[in-house]
């Protein structure tokens, strides 16, 4: 049987699919090779409206959505197996994430929303393809995320060291490692890269602060980043969740920020994910002595700065050094994930979601 899977995922910028191709061995993940592939833009402008509606009221789109989603699923996971030379009779699943309209593991009921209809993918591709993967988390209590610490702690973990993964998408999320081999926590510690590229894209026309750039030439404002670092959220016990239907636009304008510079506002963005995070590690893992960082935050050299600082005793390097490319984790998560469900073992780890037992995630789509 095939030790070969693709993984599938879309973040919170919605800007497209991350598609990886990889072999997983004995605590290895060998990426044979990797693509991106853009969402249309009439079709990133559909999803952004979408997941805008706090009600859903265009809830009538969301059936077109998911078909179109699929689609582009569909054609990251075809270019993918074009560009490599690849049989999908060589790889054994695909693991798609599918894209996030809302994530609600507070609601009651509770649920967490992915679009992009697997069936369209596993028909198209020939290749089964599991997909839904946090529904069975909450339904045994669970947040439904974060779900890439497991594959972390399956691939990270450093014995006698207390090692953290750090992933800096929209949100931003850790794995703690222990290095005793206690049980493996994590949770979302906040606004990853989802305030700094609204705020961009809202005031410079970027979808980002590239390199973080902007950022760097503001100054914080310390008066308004200590009332947003004093919501709830950032206080809140772990298993935690959240998304960008909390930290965003409508959340930044009840502190007043249109007061300030728009610089010094990034700036104070900035050092808000790097001092939560930075707040996360210290409460959470006081022992920790690395931290791996994988994500588009990655590469926001103004914010990997600000990390340093605030956590000046700990080693902060990419997950490269680990021996995986920082940029393609999550995706690769996603993969592992899906061999996990084809072998009947549970992907939750219930200490970092909640959940009441470890659930065997995903829904399983053969080809027909």
């Amino acid at each position: 049987m095939s030790d070969v899977f693709i993984g599938l995922m879309s973040g919170t910028s919605m800007d497209g699919i991350d598609a990886a191709l990889v072999r997983f061995g004995e605590a290895k993940a060998d990426i044979l090779a990797t693509c991106e592939h853009a969402y249309p833009p009439d079709l990133r402008s559909k999803l952004l409206a979408a997941r805008s509606d706090t009600q859903l009221r265009a809830c009538e789109d969301v059936p077109e959505l998911h078909r179109q989603v699929g689609e582009c699923f569909r054609d990251a996971a075809c270019e993918l197996l074009a560009a490599s030379g690849t049989s999908p009779a060589a790889v054994r699943a695909i693991g798609s994430h599918g894209q996030t309209l809302r994530h609600a593991p507070d609601a009651d009921p509770p649920y967490s929303l992915q679009i992009g209809d697997a069936d369209i993918i596993a028909n198209a591709t020939g290749i089964t393809t599991v997909a839904d993967f946090r529904r069975a988390d909450i339904e045994a209590g669970g947040q439904g995320a974060p779900l890439a610490p497991a594959f972390h702690e399956w691939l990270f973990r450093n014995p006698g060291e207390t090692r953290i993964v750090l992933n800096i998408g929209g949100i931003a999320n850790i794995t703690i490692l222990h290095g005793d081999d206690g049980e493996t926590t994590g949770f979302d510690t906040g606004p990853g890269n989802t305030l700094l590229d609204a705020w961009s894209q809202r005031h410079i026309g970027a979808h980002c602060d590239e390199n973080g750039d902007w950022a760097a030439t503001g100054r914080v404002v310390e008066e308004l980043l200590a009332r947003l670092i004093a919501d709830p959220y950032f206080s809140a016990t772990p298993p935690k969740s959240t998304g960008f239907e909390y930290f965003n636009l409508h959340w930044l304008a009840a502190a007043n920020v249109d007061q300030y510079d728009a610089a010094d506002l990034q700036a104070t963005l900035s050092q808000l994910t790097a001092d939560s995070v930075a707040a996360s590690i210290r409460a959470e893992a006081p022992d920790a002595s690395e931290v791996l960082v994988c994500g588009g935050g990655v590469h926001n050299v103004d914010l990997m700065k600000r990390l340093e600082r605030a956590l000046p005793r700990i080693a902060i390097e990419s997950t490269a050094t680990a021996g995986l490319d920082p940029d393609w984790v999550e995706a690769i998560a996603f993969a592992w994930l899906a061999m996990r469900t084809l072998g009947g073992l549970p992907g939750n780890l219930p200490a970092v979601t909640g959940a009441k037992r470890p659930a065997v995630l995903g829904t399983v789509h053969e080809p027909a």
